[in-house]
């Protein structure tokens, strides 16, 4: 049994079971911290997460905060709001050691995920003639992709000849971690950077960040990793991992409002060399001199020394809100909740397939539990749009991508296992149709 939601290793489809499983569930009460999106007039089943998070209730009670103290204090309030906004940033690193694996000083909130990648690769990504090659897995999300692809025509060097895309073997979805540790081995002597997805934003494949860095390391290549499709989705540990550096967006799995404000983590072993490069802006310099409006740049011993400019408070508001249920629910525990919530829905497509008379639905996302977190990806193999669009009229929001693929992200904070089962109902009804 296991020991933070009791579940037994058989799952059952049916609804008494799936409300059995959500009795159970110590994290069941989370649910009602969340705003559900309405169709028809009912709750939506919202498998959408991993694009999308859902507000939190108290987000705007946060946000009117500083909006109230924007309006009674003017410019003052960067010393005299009830977060002073001139450290409002400090507020985050402790709430996302246990998300990201982290120690506070590695962590800094700041811009979005794309822009804070280009700062990172600025730092980690120093090409010389012999030593200019990135290894990346294909189809990586295309932000990434278009981040290394400029940032290598940036120095000076052709994407087509530096850039090593690791793609699936033949008829897998997923691709193994030695083809990644080979591609490593077989450019070793070229290698500046291995820069991978976390989590596959296609698949929902979650990669061994680990073993990979570690390869990277004895290749003589800095490690990095987007953990957009990772954070707040399964567990991690950046520090003790002895990653370079990562970055991630905080509106999927955390909750934080469209287009909130990123997060990155800089290893402690480099972020009190000020030889590290890196482009300066006056929020990074030093605290005590930074108002003193100095012509040299002396950069915070800390992750904070990648800041550019100060602090968007009101984005910044909305992921204090919804990072404080992070804390309050707990990563450890939501990671085992996310990996059973996707473990409950895979059983549940392979009994819909086993009624059909044909199988419709290829499941792409790894079934090994380490190697997935929240997220399914189905591969439809007829009529994929067709089910996309009825499954939204039925009240279920989950995600298209092209060709063929529903990507569902039942997530721990505010799905249900009866959601699950629900959902389960529905695409059976359609796919009879």
């Amino acid at each position: 049994m296991d020991t933070h939601i009791g579940l037994p290793v058989e799952f059952k489809n049916t609804l008494d079971y799936a409300q059995f499983l959500d009795e159970k569930d110590p994290l069941h009460s989370f649910r009602e911290k969340f705003y559900i999106p309405l169709i028809n007039g009912k709750e939506a089943i919202y498998f959408t997460g991993n694009s999308l998070g859902l507000q939190p209730k108290h987000t705007q009670d946060y946000v009117l905060n500083e909006l109230e103290d924007w309006a009674n204090y003017g410019v003052e309030g960067h010393h005299h709001a009830r977060n002073p906004w001139v450290s409002y940033h400090e507020i985050f690193p402790p709430l996302l050691t246990d998300i990201v694996g982290a120690l506070p000083e590695e962590l800094v909130v700041m811009n979005q995920l794309t822009v804070n990648l280009h700062l990172l690769m600025i730092s980690f990504y120093r090409p010389t003639a012999k030593r200019h090659k990135i290894i990346c897995e294909a189809k990586a999300f295309p932000s990434d992709q278009y981040a290394i692809q400029s940032q290598v025509s940036f120095h000076g060097f052709d994407p087509e000849k530096s850039i090593i895309e690791i793609a699936p073997r033949e008829g897998s979805a997923v691709i193994n971690t030695s083809d990644i540790l080979d591609a490593i081995a077989l450019h070793a002597d070229e290698l500046a950077l291995v820069m991978i997805g976390g989590v596959n934003y296609y698949s929902g494949q979650v990669f061994d960040m680990k073993t990979i860095c570690e390869a990277a390391h004895q290749a003589g290549a800095y490690c990095g990793f987007d953990l957009a499709h990772a954070a707040g989705n399964i567990p991690l540990s950046m520090h003790e991992w002895n990653v370079d550096f990562a970055c991630w967006c905080s509106y999927k799995y955390l909750n934080s409002g469209p287009g909130g404000v990123a997060g990155a983590f800089i290893h402690q072993r480099h972020i009190a060399d000020p030889d590290v490069h890196r482009l300066a802006g006056w929020w990074g310099h030093d605290k005590a001199s930074r108002f003193k409006m100095d012509k040299t740049f002396l950069p915070i011993p800390t992750a904070e020394g990648w800041q550019l400019s100060n602090a968007p408070v009101l984005s910044m508001a909305a992921h204090h809100a919804a990072l404080e249920i992070f804390a309050e629910a707990g990563m450890e525990n939501l990671a085992v909740k996310g990996k059973k919530l996707s473990a409950y829905l895979i059983h549940i497509l392979k009994e819909i397939n086993k009624r059909l008379p044909d199988p419709l639905i290829q499941i792409l996302t790894p079934e090994a539990e380490n190697e997935r977190g929240c997220q399914v990806s189905m591969l439809m193999l007829d009529r994929g749009k067709e089910i996309f669009d009825a499954l939204l009229k039925e009240g279920v929001i989950a995600d298209w991508r092209e060709p063929n693929v529903i990507r569902v992200a039942p997530v721990p904070l505010y799905n249900r296992f009866e959601d699950i089962y629900r959902f389960g109902e529905i695409i059976q009804s359609c796919l009879q149709k």
